[in-house]
């Protein structure tokens, strides 16, 4: 125990659920469902459908994976605390809960440029597509992603949760998240503020360039075939990763670079819903409704023609 003006705590209270009822809670168990549902059928699909053990069916399979995990971490406790109205969560919780939410949006982050990766090679240099993203390519890309978030990131909530927290354990949030925990220390945090800017430049705005350059090539790439269908065919195929680097980056976006203000606080965390639940909750949608191989296997395994 810390004297003086500093103190450690059992845990702390999460003051995103004061305005929340039990038919919200019941709201959040009901998309928490889809979301394992609508995920869960994509891992199946991608797995059982020998036709879509394809590079870009791998990276969608470990997306739909962690998008189960990314729910998994907030959703129960969203919806045990709204059925309880009580927005406790312990000490070790609320650390668990932020470092597997920085893991998994990381490792989120990394699966997007390297389905943009995939989607560049086809598209840019078809020739040489089996050569360069083979299967020893994507599997060393998506196991390097989980090792270097699993690293940086266990430094990250070290840094946070060494910190002295003052009196008020009161976070402003729905769930356990970097900024809102900074604002409870006692102390200076000049230091965790530069290893968040540090992660935030490596592990989403990195990424997000590395996107946006593929898809300048792309677009440049496209736009020279010489045929109307052979641009649409092309542009099919990257519609629906576009769709959620938008849902995801938009709303990320939105929420951590727009300028504070004093009212801002509960549009901040209506934002994070929507990045950490909507989007898990649309991808399935997503892939599966605009995507013609992934329907053809469904139907396929239902037993359908």
């Amino acid at each position: 125990m810390l004297s003086g003006n500093y103190t450690t705590t059992s845990g702390f209270i999460l003051l995103g659920y004061s305005n929340l009822t039990n038919l919200q809670g019941l709201l959040f168990m009901v998309i928490y469902l889809v979301i394992l549902i609508g995920n869960g059928v994509i891992v199946f699909v991608t797995m059982l459908d020998s036709a879509l053990h394809t590079p870009m069916y791998f990276f969608l399979r470990n997306l739909s994976f962690v998008e189960i995990c990314y729910a998994s971490i907030t959703l129960p406790k969203m919806v045990a605390n709204c059925l309880a109205e009580d927005g406790k969560i312990s000490f070790i919780g609320c650390a668990a809960q932020m470092y597997f939410l920085l893991l998994l949006g990381g490792i989120e982050c990394f699966l997007l440029a390297a389905m943009a990766f995939d989607r560049y090679v086809a598209i840019c240099n078809p020739l040489h597509y089996t050569l360069i993203v083979n299967n020893k390519v994507c599997a060393s890309m998506v196991a390097g992603s989980w090792l270097v978030n699993i690293l940086v990131h266990f430094g990250q909530m070290y840094l946070v949760f060494s910190l002295p927290f003052c009196e008020s354990h009161e976070i402003n949030h729905f769930f356990c998240d970097v900024p809102p925990l900074l604002e409870l220390s006692c102390v200076d945090t000049f230091r965790n503020k530069i290893a968040v800017f540090i992660a935030v430049l490596l592990f989403v705005i990195t990424p997000f360039f590395f996107i946006v350059i593929s898809y300048v090539k792309i677009v440049n790439t496209i736009m020279k075939m010489p045929s109307a269908q052979s641009r649409c065919k092309a542009f099919s195929t990257c519609s629906s990763h576009l769709t959620v680097v938008t849902l995801f980056y938009g709303s990320a976006m939105i929420a951590y670079l727009k300028p504070k203000s004093s009212g801002s606080m509960d549009t901040d965390k209506l934002l994070s819903l929507f990045y950490t639940i909507m989007t898990p909750m649309f991808n399935p949608f997503i892939y599966s409704l605009r995507n013609k191989e992934v329907k053809i296997a469904l139907r396929k395994i239902l037993g359908g023609k």
